[in-house]
């Protein structure tokens, strides 16, 4: 299994992530029920199978099914020896709940978190966001904002490191970066949706977290489908499996240390296993980036 340094974290830790999403999520691309035996069999199967294989990153969330696939996860890494895994979970940036401050919000489903996943603490704790406006921005960095109850955390060994996610390329985001306060970012980047890395220029999200020290870890990177929705309208019919492909690309960008796939079965991960062990597969992104002969 390729390892790397996951950026100022310091923690060497799988290219490849366990996404958590697909376990948690009803429905998610294709017809799927988390809370039926045969699906919790199936992803504790698959978690067995990460940690067989030497995946050591796995990320999760509560907004994944409402909790779903945290205790997905808690069955299985509950029992794991902490300092073999690198467990990432996240927690809301804002407060749904009024009279509840963002700060208290945070800390609340830190709480709820732990629980379910069977541990003390956390090795990354990541505010869970799509997009932030500036306003946002400054809320989150703000006095009693959800950042300084990320931190506090931090100081109380809750979650050893914090980070954010995010699928923009705005002023905001760049906002987190130049605070210095995190550790870490999680972003869409796929070969479809290459915002965050213009190498021409160069510019973009990936080049700015890697200025800055942060570990980088990429998401969605077969598309969640669209790519290969693309290609039925493009060419109907068409049965080519694109995975190997599209996962290779983001591995090949030098910026990104981990690359998270969701994963709900034993022979998804066994998939994966076998695309990462196949550096053939790697292309030069320079290259296919040039536009002179």
């Amino acid at each position: 299994m390729e390892t790397t340094v996951f950026g100022k974290t310091g923690r060497v830790v799988s290219r490849i992530g366990f996404g958590g999403a697909v376990a948690g999520l009803k429905n998610y691309l294709h017809e799927y029920d988390p809370a039926s035996d045969e699906a919790k069999s199936r992803v504790h199967g698959a978690l067995e199978a990460a940690l067989k294989h030497s995946i050591s990153y796995f990320d999760t969330a509560p907004g994944y099914g409402n909790g779903a696939s945290e205790s997905l996860f808690g069955d299985v890494l509950g029992g794991v020896d902490p300092g073999s895994i690198f467990l990432a979970t996240k927690c809301p940036a804002f407060s749904n709940e009024g009279g509840v401050s963002d700060y208290d919000h945070v800390l609340r489903s830190a709480e709820q978190s732990l629980k379910r996943l069977r541990r003390d603490y956390v090795d990354l704790l990541q505010l869970h966001g799509g997009s932030y406006t500036d306003a946002q921005a400054e809320r989150v960095l703000g006095e009693k904002g959800a950042l300084q109850a990320l931190e506090k955390l931090k100081k109380d060994g809750v979650a050893r490191h914090i980070g954010f996610t995010t699928e923009d390329n705005n002023r905001a985001m760049y906002e987190f970066f130049r605070s210095g306060r995190f550790d870490s970012v999680q972003l869409c980047y796929n070969v479809l949706f290459q915002h965050p890395y213009e190498p021409s220029r160069p510019f973009g999200a990936l080049y700015e977290a890697e200025k800055n020290g942060l570990g980088i870890a990429a998401m969605r990177a077969t598309t969640s489908g669209t790519f290969q929705r693309w290609m039925q309208a493009v060419r109907p019919g068409d049965a080519f499996d694109y995975t190997a492909a599209l996962i290779q690309f983001v591995l090949s960008n030098p910026l990104v240390d981990v690359v998270l796939i969701g994963m709900r079965s034993k022979e998804r991960v066994l998939q994966n296993v076998a695309i990462m062990d196949d550096l053939a597969g790697r292309v030069d992104l320079s290259k296919i980036h040039e536009r002179y002969v």
